[in-house]
This record gives C-alpha cells, structure tokens and sequence, in this order.
C-alpha cells in the first residue's frame, strides 16, 4: 500500500458566503440582481442588501468548554452564523431577512477521532446538541438545530480531518478522512492517477462524510450514481462507542453495518473516515447534444438509453424550460444531453450509437461532429458547454433572485418509467396553480432528468415564482408541500440525493415502513441515548 499522499492544498484566499452559496466574489452585483429579477413578475423594484453577521442579535454561548477541550472550541460570532444553517432557498432567506434561526453557541473542529469522541461525551454530559457539519452545503434543514429542548448547541465541523491517509493501488481504494472536501480530495489522489469519481454540484464545497452521512449523488447519470457505491467500510465515532466496518470488497453477513450510517445524517453518529473505491482518471472524453421537439418521445429515448450497455456519464434531459434557462435551446425544444468517459479506451464510437439511439426517437443532431455524427474531444458543441456554465453559475443566480423578492429554488425524486410523465405533468400543473393562488402570478416549473436507471429516472424540478415581501420563507413552503403531495401520490421519493434533513421530514415519514421506523428509533436509543445527535433529523 502507499502510504504516502501529497498534502492538502492550502486554504484559497477567497471567503466562503455566509449567507449564500459558494464564494462571495462570484455573488451577482447589484445590478446583476436587478437585471435578472426584472425576467419575473413580482419581484422588488432593487435587491435586498446583502446581509451582514454585525447586524445579527447573536447571545453570548450557553456554555463554555472545557480546558482540555478549548483548544478545539471556538465562539467567533462570524463562525457561529456561518455554521447557523445550510444553502436551501429558505435558508438564504432568512438569512437576508436577518432570521437565521438558532446559532450554535460553538463551533468545535476536532483534529481526530479522540477529540469526536470528547466532544461527544462532555456534550452528553451537558445536554448539548451536536449537529455534525462539513461543507455546509445541505439544501434539507440538515445542519442547523430546531427547538429549544437543549442546554446549548454546538456544530462539529470535521473539516479538520481532511487528509487522504492511505492510498491502495492494487485494489484501486483510499482510506479517506470525513472532512476532506471535494477539491482536496481529488487533489490528494492525482499523483496516484487515481479518482473518486464523485462530482455532486456540490463539490466544490462539501466533503466526503457529507456525501456518506447524505447519500449524495454525484454528477454522473448511469452506473455508479451515489456514493454508497464507493463504499468499502466506515469509520464511525458513536456515543455508544466506535463502529469501525470491515474493508471488504462484498459481503453476505447479515445486514450491513455501513448501510445502518449511510444516509443516516449525523443521527446515529459521526462518520470519522472511509475506505472508497477509485479508479483510473479518464483521458478519452467525447459528448454532444440531441433536440427534441417533444419532450415525451425524448422521455422513450432515455429510457431506451438507460435499457441500453452504453453507459453514458452523462445523460441529462432538459425540458424546454430548462433548456432555455441555461441557454443550450432557444427555440422550444427540449435537450438531451449526452456524454461518455473512458480510462482506456475511445468512447466516439459509443457516443455515435447513442446519438442514433436519440434519433431514432425523434431527436435531431447538428453539433460538432456535423454530418458524420459526433466526434471525440473534450469539450463537446456549443449546447453542451453553455449548459455545463448555466449548471455551475446556477446556484448563484438563485441567490441573486433571492435578495429580489423571488422564490428561486429546486427539489429532486425519482420514480419508476411508468409513472414519470404523469408526475412530471401534475408537478408542472399543481405547483403553478399553487404558485399563482399564492402570489397572484405566473411560475416557471422547468424539470431535467439528472439521473436515469434501467426502471426509471430522477427528475429535477426548478421553480422560480414570485414571491411575498418578507415572506418567501412560508411561500416556498407551500408550494413545497403542494410538489411533496404529487410526489407521494405517484409514490415518487421524496429526495433521489438531497437527503431528509428537516425539511423532508414529513415527506420522509410517510415513506418510510412503519417496522423500519421502529428499528430506526431503536438504533438511534441505542447509540445515541441522550438525544444529542443531530435532533430532528430521521426520527425523533
């Protein structure tokens, strides 16, 4: 084994938003804001200024650490705020609107396992909640305390442990620390030639135990869609004691211990460290994009993609909306987007039966590759690219038409083929009736399908509405509830890879079998008997 990596890149000298996504340099100005919020009825006639931590009412903490454990323990009034909530919509509104809930009265950053485990302790000592944080990128409520039933909250960021410990090139596996965000951790593994190959939309700011603790998918639409497919063994600091699996490569012993801690959200413990698969990074790239005039017969050709041994990386539907909004169409018509990787050989010839696929369905091709069909290379024709920007840049336009007074935000489910047309068809209808019964105006209700399965696909909703001076928070909340009722009639999921966090919470306990939910209570008395982990989330 190579027990060596390179060390993680030092800190970028940019600052992370509070408030919002991703880096404060990269917010749209002012009149970016204006210019975007004047494409929807409704919204304010200038932006909500940005806020700022100075003008919060944060108290004094609750309580102080102790000595042996200060040196881990912070109470910067700055940090606390930042560690106040996720990125939802609701969150970055309440944010501007200078609500952003309960503070926790500390931050701790452990360096190891034996400082998770004193921080647990003291904590269930002193009746302190403790929310398990990363990169704090959670769009469900996942990483802020709700309700009073606490002494104090403390945010155990592990973004402190964030090396690549061990690196197995035989076995194509890394024993990898749970704070280690995306970039690092990619980083960290190039000199081995070696990769994740995880790219939520997230990446950029969230980290490894986040994406366990969440069961994140990644960015690629066939195959290995989440990260319990990475998975060897878990690591876990419990207040019951520490869970450390079996690195194995498969097992049939009985249920297994890391799929009780996947998904599980800092409720039953603190994932510390896992061992993931890797693989080769890919050199060969190629990707291209078919119009449909009908969204329905590009529907029948994903399907038949998903059925098919192509194996895309990519296979991203966008209705005409979405299309428009990120600029891959401008003329009505839907977009299938389309690409393949491989380490070790060409994929152009994998690409040009896909793209057949796509036609005989209806679909029209006329990038790069022109007449002779598509053709190798990395960046793939113009639709491509223009939707690989809008996907980054996204996130941040939400936050710009947030300090406008809109309601700008997404959610995500899957379902089996049968029933997507007819969910995707009632969500556009009911949350735009919704939308209008609530603002007085029209909503824009775009989906793509982000990942697609052999019996079915994960469609991704965007809506954008107007909302209600000062009170966006309860209008994003009802039409969240009209989207969680259409998903539940067609017994669609009520997240693909967002995880349940809190918003999801009622959508999640109607889903949930009721025996499953008795073990799930039983798990949570059992490791973690004082209720300190992550209140609220999963079970009660």
């Amino acid at each position: 084994m190579a027990g060596t990596t390179p060390h993680p890149p030092q800190p970028s000298s940019r600052t992370r938003s509070w408030w919002g996504w991703g880096w404060t340099d990269a917010h749209p100005d002012d009149a970016e804001c204006t210019a975007i919020g004047a494409l929807l009825p409704g919204t304010l006639g200038r932006p909500l200024p940005v806020p700022r931590v100075r003008d919060l009412a944060i108290a004094a903490p609750a309580v102080e650490p102790p000595p042996s454990l200060a040196h881990l323990v912070g109470a910067d009034p700055s940090d606390r705020a930042a560690h106040a909530m996720g990125k939802a919509y609701r969150d970055v509104v309440r944010a501007l609107r200078g609500r952003p809930g309960r503070i926790p009265d500390l931050v701790a950053r452990p360096t190891d396992d034996q400082g998770v485990a004193d921080l647990l302790d003291w904590a269930g000592e002193r009746r302190i909640a403790v929310v398990p944080y990363g990169g704090g990128s959670s769009v469900s409520g996942g990483v802020e305390y709700r309700g009073d039933a606490h002494r104090a909250v403390m945010s155990l960021d592990l973004t402190a442990m964030g090396r690549v410990l061990e690196v197995d090139p035989e076995g194509r596996a890394a024993r990898i620390q749970a704070g280690t965000l995306g970039p690092s951790l990619e980083h960290q593994l190039r000199p081995h030639g070696l990769t994740l190959r995880h790219f939520p939309q997230s990446f950029e700011f969230s980290t490894l135990g986040g994406w366990l603790a969440t069961r994140a998918g990644g960015h690629y639409a066939t195959g290995r869609t989440h990260i319990d497919d990475f998975v060897q063994s878990l690591r876990v600091v419990t207040p019951a004691g520490t869970a450390d699996s079996w690195r194995l490569p498969a097992s049939g012993a009985g249920p297994s211990p890391d799929r009780l801690f996947l998904g599980s959200e800092g409720a039953l413990g603190v994932i510390t460290e896992a061992w993931v698969r890797l693989q080769e990074r890919p050199r060969h790239k190629a990707s291209a994009a078919v119009a449909f005039s009908d969204f329905r017969s590009a529907l029948g050709a994903v399907r038949a993609l998903a059925q098919s041994d192509l194996s895309p990386a990519n296979c991203r539907l966008l209705d005409s909306g979405e299309a428009a909004l990120s600029g891959a169409a401008h003329d009505g018509s839907s977009v299938l987007v389309l690409g393949f990787e491989s380490a070790d050989e060409p994929v152009g010839a994998r690409l040009e039966r896909a793209v057949a696929l796509a036609r005989s369905h209806g679909g029209r091709y006329g990038g790069t590759g022109g007449a002779g069909g598509p053709q190798e290379g990395p960046e793939g024709d113009a639709a491509v690219s223009a939707w690989r920007s809008a996907f980054l840049r996204m996130p941040y336009l939400r936050d710009g038409l947030a300090r406008m007074g809109a309601v700008a935000e997404t959610f995500e489910t899957a379902a089996t083929w049968d029933r997507i047309p007819g969910l995707v068809d009632e969500v556009r209808r009911e949350v735009g009736e919704a939308a209008v019964k609530a603002t007085g105006f029209p909503a824009t209700v775009n989906c793509r399908l982000t990942h697609v399965y052999p019996d079915g696909a994960a469609p991704y909703f965007t809506v954008l509405a107007a909302g209600r001076p000062g009170d966006e928070v309860a209008v994003w909340d009802d039409l969240k509830a009209v989207a969680s009722e259409v998903l539940h009639r067609h017994r669609a999921t009520i997240t693909h890879h967002h995880a349940v966090g809190r918003d999801h919470r009622p959508g999640y306990d109607r889903q949930r079998p009721e025996p499953f939910a008795l073990a799930l209570r039983a798990a949570k008395g059992a490791l973690d008997p004082r209720g300190i982990l992550n209140p609220g989330v999963l079970v009660d």
